[in-house]
């Protein structure tokens, strides 16, 4: 899922426990001092390794998961705007336990007015999907959106949410169900032992949602503006039959209730599936095309074969031919019948709006099997869709095998609709489109540009993670969103870096030091800010422990390694972190425990630079150093003044007062020091005196430095030194140096005679997320000030008022920030 807008006003503060991990602490306390290990492993947080999944982050020797067929045969009513269907099920129970009943999951229940998502939707406040926009001031009630107004008022026109018309298992016998919520158990006539499986079959029903007025996932979006009377409509078909929910072997039945934000965790499976559309609307769908000669003209079966081997796109429906189509209409209908193997969903869209270009991507070789991209727009998509989408898909598909594994399935596609931006096997909904301008032309801006190439890449990106590597989306977000926008801002890179693609460690900075975060690792529907909790944060970690700890070998190695472990199988967060640690032979518990069990900050500050010698006991030398440092002091001002005024020395008024001591100062080496330094030298064992002699000669530098750690975060201190002869040089301290005191530390660095110290820089590059840069030099830098100059004929009241606007203005867009979330949230849901 693409989340487009990141940001959202703090208006107060909420203080979140974090998950296990705290709890987990009174395991191990502390009771002497204030000692706080932050390198402590996870031993006591992440699940004991069995079996199912072993102490390495793999797959145990006796995991299992269960597997869950489909057959559907479905018809879209577009006029009434509502789909039909009947369903057949083959549930296989691969696990070791027996089952009594079976529990699926019912999405579409989420629309009905006494669902638990509608009876919890608060008003206002942060993070929450509330009809309201909070007010920038407290003396003011939140305001009511019109949008909300609109989803209230679709809601009671409409009867949503699914009818269940029979349950019966393959004799047409009725079976017993319960619908909770958004979830149905099905109660099974035998008990189901390891091994079995079992058939049953659903008819079912439901009214489709309009996207925009409900701020869904999928839905049918209205062109009203068509030529064709009454309109035409988009259909994106998502969350639309009735289907298991996972059994696991860390909880069993994953049967929460289904709230909106988290997604999904599902059972791969086979399906065939068939759908009954107006005759000429164009499909796209999971799975390849079984009857093409029924549904394509032999004009588009030809484009398509053309596509397979073309260096750019071919269309199979062209945007004329798009146009001509959507200006009719037709009471005939056509069956588009697709067939995908091993998948977890299954999704498709349908209109006559749409033009279809395709081009064919020959991963790994000519030897390896064709992907076919393709791309399904309406004009509204113009020349944007037509450059960016499928080409997009595709360079998606070269970066992300390179970090996991070959795309796996038949085709990749991305489809012009209503929704921002989200994903399923082999399909993607993206939302970005032109502009109509005066003359009848289209256009698009460069953020619509951004936009698309984004969305795509991370919705296709998506089919990776967690299409095939199968991650709980319903109680780890950052399993998949994380990663994803990790993986996107690397492929984002390598089309364009110039794109701000918001996932380097800086782009986290103001997320990190605010005071509204709960830890990475909270479940979906608890998370405060979705935006930087779940993609952001967790993206900028990745990119981080990638670029800075570990290194890109040690990094892709067993990223790639995690990817190839769990694909087509179902990981848990302790299977990423101890692939990531097994595989990069790094321990990274001090790592994970920060990023994702707390909400630290990085905040490394430089406190004191000291410059030491060595005290080489050589008085000739020492004294001479000695000496030195007494002339390099200022002059006191009382003789400086003095002097000024000609005031004439006592000693110098009278010669014969002054003796050996006004001629030879305290630094005069006499023989009863040099002779102490020859013991000092004779008593030295003869490994002491050779350490001592070379230490000596070379005569280096000594810089201890002061390090405080003030955002609780430990990670490595990355240091640019600058010295008096121009040059620099980066020194790398890894973030054990914090393992005996968390709180401050003290390096001692050496140079050269020669290279001479003069400033000192952490983290110069910026790549530890360090929340204040002011503190990471030394010396202290002048930082910028935002205030800007008046002129100083202005009046003290003219400036106040200035000031005064300034703060409006600033308040004013804490409100259209806090309306673009509302709409980021409609996005997500």
């Amino acid at each position: 899922m693409f989340n487009k807008f990141l940001r959202v006003t703090v208006l107060s503060v909420i203080t979140v426990s974090a998950l296990g991990s705290f709890a987990s602490q009174a395991a191990i306390q502390q009771t002497k001092g204030d000692f706080e290990d932050k390198f402590r492993q996870l031993d006591e947080v992440l699940p004991t390794p069995n079996v199912y999944r072993n102490a390495a982050g793999e797959p145990g020797h006796k995991y299992w998961q269960q597997r869950v067929d489909y057959n559907i045969k479905v018809t879209l009513d577009e006029e009434k705007r509502r789909l039909d269907g009947v369903e057949t099920i083959t549930y296989h129970n691969n696990s070791p336990d027996t089952l009594k009943y079976l529990w699926l999951q019912l999405d579409q229940n989420v629309y009905r007015p006494d669902s638990m998502a509608s009876k919890t939707n608060t008003f206002g406040g942060i993070g929450n999907r509330g009809p309201a926009t909070q007010s920038a001031s407290n003396d003011k009630p939140a305001q009511l959106s019109l949008g909300a107004i609109r989803r209230q008022h679709f809601i009671d026109d409409h009867e949503l949410g699914y009818n269940i018309k029979s349950v019966k298992d393959k004799s047409g016998k009725s079976l017993h169900y319960v619908i909770v919520g958004t979830n149905m158990r099905v109660d099974l006539p035998q008990p189901l032992r390891t091994g079995k499986e079992f058939d049953f079959v659903i008819e079912f029903g439901f009214n489709i949602v309009e996207e925009d007025a409900v701020s869904a996932r999928a839905g049918y979006e209205h062109f009203p503006d068509d030529e064709r009377e009454g309109g035409n409509d988009i259909f994106l078909l998502a969350q639309w039959y009735p289907r298991l929910h996972a059994y696991t072997d860390y909880e069993a039945w994953t049967n929460k209730e289904f709230l909106g934000r988290g997604e999904f965790t599902l059972e791969f499976g086979d399906f065939e599936v068939e759908m009954t559309v107006p005759a000429d609307h164009i499909v796209s769908s999971t799975g390849t095309l079984e009857n093409a000669s029924s549904v394509l003209t032999s004009t588009q079966r030809k484009r398509l074969k053309e596509a397979e081997k073309a260096d750019r796109i071919v269309f199979v429906v062209t945007e004329e031919e798009a146009l001509e189509n959507e200006k009719e209409g037709t009471d005939k209908q056509k069956t588009w019948k697709f067939n995908a193997k091993n998948v977890r969903d299954f999704s498709w869209a349908s209109s006559r709006k749409f033009m279809w270009d395709a081009k064919g991507y020959a991963q790994g070789g000519s030897d390896q099997p064709l992907v076919m991209a393709m791309s399904f727009y309406p004009k509204e998509g113009g020349d944007l869709w037509k450059k960016y989408s499928t080409e997009s898909i595709v360079h998606t598909l070269e970066v992300y095998s390179r970090f996991s594994f070959d795309y796996p399935y038949p085709v990749a596609q991305s489809v012009n609709g209503p929704v921002g931006g989200m994903e399923y096997p082999m399909i993607t909904f993206n939302g970005p489109r032109t502009e109509l301008q005066k003359d009848g032309s289209r256009t698009y801006s460069q953020s619509e540009k951004r936009f698309l190439i984004g969305v795509v890449i991370h919705e296709v990106g998506h089919i990776y993670f967690p299409m095939t590597v199968n991650s709980d989306e319903r109680q780890w977000t950052w399993m998949d969103e994380g990663i994803n926008s990790f993986l996107d801002g690397v492929a984002g890179r390598e089309w364009d870096p110039t794109i701000p693609w918001g996932v380097e460690p800086r782009d986290i900075v103001d997320y990190m030091k605010g005071s509204v975060q709960v830890p990475i690792m909270t479940q979906s529907d608890s998370v405060l800010r979705l935006g930087p909790n779940a993609y952001t944060k967790p993206a900028a970690a990745l990119n981080i422990l990638r670029e800075t700890i570990l290194g890109r070998e040690l990094f892709d190695f067993a990223f790639k390694e995690y990817a190839q472990r769990w694909k087509f199988k179902r990981p848990t967060p302790s299977d990423f972190f101890r692939t990531m640690e097994e595989a990069s032979g790094v321990d990274l518990d001090w790592f994970w425990r920060g990023w994702f069990y707390t909400t630290d900050h990085v905040d490394i500050s430089l406190d004191n630079v000291y410059k030491l010698r060595l005290d080489t006991k050589d008085p000739d030398i020492d004294f001479a150093r000695e000496r030195q440092q007494e002339l390099d002091k200022p002059m006191s001002l009382t003789d400086e003044r003095n002097k000024a005024e000609g005031i004439e020395l006592w000693v110098d008024r009278f010669a014969d007062l002054k003796d050996f001591y006004d001629d030879n100062d305290r630094f005069t080496v006499t023989n009863k020091e040099r002779n102490s330094y020859q013991k000092f030298l004779k008593d030295l064992k003869p490994w002491e005196r050779e350490a001592f002699e070379r230490a000596v000669k070379e005569d280096k530098n000594y810089y201890v430095m002061d390090f405080s750690n003030l955002g609780g975060l430990v990670m490595p201190i990355i240091l640019e030194l600058t010295f008096a002869d121009g040059t620099k040089e980066n020194q790398y301290i890894p973030a054990e140096i914090w393992r005996r005191s968390a709180k401050s530390v003290s390096k001692l660095i050496i140079t050269d005679k020669e290279k001479e110290l003069v400033s000192v820089t952490v983290d110069p590059r910026w790549e530890t997320a360090d929340v204040n840069v002011n503190n990471n030099h030394y010396p202290r830098q002048i930082i910028p000030s935002r205030i800007e100059a008046y002129k100083s004929k202005k009046s003290t009241s003219k400036v106040a008022r200035d000031i005064m606007q300034d703060i409006k203005t600033e308040l004013k867009k804490d409100e259209e920030k806090d309306e673009d979330q509302s709409k980021a949230e409609a996005v997500e849901q």
